[in-house]
């Protein structure tokens, strides 16, 4: 079972992030030994699957261990009896002799569930009156029920976003894995763009749009809150080298950064009078850069007098305490001020990157998919993208996407701009029986996508034509001026 050559695809390992998928059912695990897991009502270890290719079937053994599925050729080839209809067939409940005790017996003997269908079929007196197609999906249901088979699949953005959709809408914002689809196609995904990101739906959206660029371009992801939630994004399993062109930026800080006012004083720097902070200070301005002195102070203020409190509270319990484990305890408390400081700092040191990056004002895209009003966020995080770049934004609800479209049109600055809602039947496809599924999605959200452009500020604007003049061939420059004479 383990054979099959380089080509044969990725292979299971430990410590992976694996789907376990049933018919239509999905579900994230990571894959670790001696764990646990209970999926549709069944509970097995992953320790066998750890080596197999993904894609690969197992069948639930006694003791849930998972042993590859064997293909078997489908043995139903003899003409069976069938009736011509149903109607004489009443569901009254006896028309099955093994009872739930004998079924429980068979199992605890050890029988696989295909042969515990084989004696269903035999111990029910009206199997043989039911059409082909009713017998044909009572062994289905049968199947469904006492065959406990289990596909391991690596996931995708596909995948993810059916799991998502079918399992906890709720934190996806009801967002269908069509309507994701078509956010990917309008918002120009593709590797080396550099795209912002606003989406409240845990990190599926981020994950879709990074797994489209492919490790390739940069991400700035906006985030409300105290941070970036990224729960799906990590059932991707994506490299490391992935997040290393991952950057966040909280939107509180959005429109100091469109002011101008925008600073990260509220973060410590460096504990250590580092050659780092006299660097990033020098690329503030002066009067930032006392601020950063100031905080420097402070924070090692802090720190000393969090390790005062300690050695306070240890003065007191010196009596229970040795001499050595005080010792070991405060440098423990130095270290973990220092840790804490490291990380506020490392913090401090990618929020600034970032700024930075959004304050070239040239992405290639914003994708929006959040449980907050569009408008607001449209309207200045529109500021960041580059001319002619297109943006999509995502509501489960038409009436906010109304609401900022009218906006829009009215502030300018963007053309092509679009309402829409894609519509999703799935069909059941069989011989001489295919037909819509009876249950269809009710809705899958809105989207309204349109493309930035310069916003036209009439003749005022002596800059403008300037830039243009620089651009533009020597043939189109006197038609601008003409234009604008």
């Amino acid at each position: 079972a383990m054979e099959g050559g380089p080509r044969a695809g990725p292979r299971i390992c430990e410590g992976d992030c694996a789907v376990l998928k049933r018919d239509d059912v999905f579900k994230a695990v990571p894959v670790l030994r001696r764990r646990k897991i209970i999926f549709e009502k069944q509970w097995f270890y992953l320790d066998n699957a750890i080596g197999h290719i993904y894609g690969t079937t197992f069948e639930v053994t006694s003791g849930g261990n998972l042993q590859p599925k064997q293909e078997v050729e489908e043995t139903t080839t003899e003409t069976k009896e069938a009736g011509t209809d149903n109607r004489n067939i009443v569901d009254d409940g006896k028309s099955q002799k093994l009872t739930h005790d004998d079924i429980k017996a068979l199992k605890d003997k050890g029988i696989k569930g295909q042969e515990i269908v084989q004696q269903l079929i035999e111990n029910s007196t009206t199997f043989r009156d039911k059409t082909e197609f009713a017998q044909d999906k009572y062994i289905k249901k049968k199947k469904k029920k006492y065959e406990a088979v289990i596909t391991i699949v690596k996931p995708s953005t596909r995948i993810l976003s059916t799991m998502y959709y079918a399992r906890e809408p709720g934190k996806i914002n009801h967002l269908r894995y069509d309507t994701l689809a078509q956010m990917l196609t309008l918002g120009n995904i593709r590797a080396g763009n550099k795209m912002i990101v606003m989406e409240t739906c845990a990190g599926l959206v981020l994950g879709a749009v990074m797994e489209r660029m492919g490790g390739y371009g940069s991400i700035i992801q906006m985030y409300p809150g105290g941070g970036p939630v990224r729960a799906a994004t990590s059932c991707f399993g994506f490299p490391k080298c992935f997040f290393d062109h991952l950057h966040e930026f909280p939107l509180s800080k959005v429109d100091s950064l469109l002011s101008g006012t925008f600073s990260t004083e509220s973060l410590p720097s460096e504990p250590e009078g580092n050659a780092l902070v006299e660097e990033e200070s020098n690329r503030l301005t002066d009067e930032k850069q006392t601020s950063l002195q100031e905080i420097e102070e402070e924070s090692t203020t802090e720190a000393a007098m969090e390790i005062n409190q300690t050695e306070e509270q240890e003065t007191m319990d010196v009596n229970a305490e040795d001499a050595e484990f005080k010792e070991n305890k405060e440098k423990e408390n130095k270290e973990n001020v220092r840790e804490k400081q490291r990380k506020q700092w490392e913090r401090r040191k990618k929020l600034i990157e970032t700024a930075a990056l959004l304050r070239e004002k040239n992405a290639d895209g914003l994708i929006v998919a959040s449980k907050f009003h569009p408008t607001p966020l449209l309207l200045s995080l529109l500021e960041f993208v580059a001319p002619s770049r297109p943006f999509v934004v995502y509501c489960q609800y038409k009436e906010p996407l109304l609401e900022c479209y009218t906006k829009l049109r009215e502030r300018g600055g963007v053309i092509n701009l679009k309402l829409s809602e894609t519509w999703l039947r799935n069909y059941q496809v069989l011989p001489d029986r295919s037909h819509p599924k009876l249950t269809m999605s009710g809705g899958g959200g809105y989207l309204l996508s349109g493309i930035t452009v310069v916003p036209d500020k009439g003749k005022s604007d002596s800059s403008n034509l300037e830039a243009l003049k620089m651009e533009e061939p020597s043939s189109k420059r006197r038609k601008v001026q003409d234009l604008h004479c």
